[in-house]
């Protein structure tokens, strides 16, 4: 299984950005998909999850700015960001997995795939 996230790039305080990952592989309708988001000397961060029953959750700070989506005939995981913030800044990771429990969606250790990450930058 292979991630390739795109999108990134620089925006300004209350714009809009839009993540996407491409997913390769087999299985894709059964894995939970994440967007992780990680700024230097700190740990990997959850944003957002999407399970196979398209059931979302999100991080308390981008709960109401942030929309997680999949589309289960392109392979893809979205993220619109909306509402940005500066301390949105930072690099933007999905991943996806097949056997995750609930109680472990936003822990980073969980999931087996990661993509290699794309930098979102958000200018004050």
């Amino acid at each position: 299984v292979q991630l390739q996230a795109s999108g990134g790039g620089l925006v300004q305080t209350g714009g809009s950005l839009r993540l996407s990952c491409t997913v390769s592989g087999r299985g894709f309708r059964q894995y939970t998909l994440g967007w992780f988001r990680q700024t230097p000397g700190k740990e990997r961060e959850f944003v957002a999850a999407i399970r196979y029953s398209s059931t979302t959750h999100y991080a308390a700070s981008v709960k109401g700015r942030f929309t997680i989506s999949r589309d289960n005939a392109k392979n893809t995981v979205d993220l619109q960001m909306s509402s940005l913030k500066p301390e949105d800044t930072a690099v933007y990771y999905c991943a996806a997995d097949s056997r995750i429990i609930l109680s472990s969606i936003s822990i980073p250790d969980q999931y087996d795939y990661w993509g290699q990450g794309t930098l979102v930058t958000v200018s004050s």
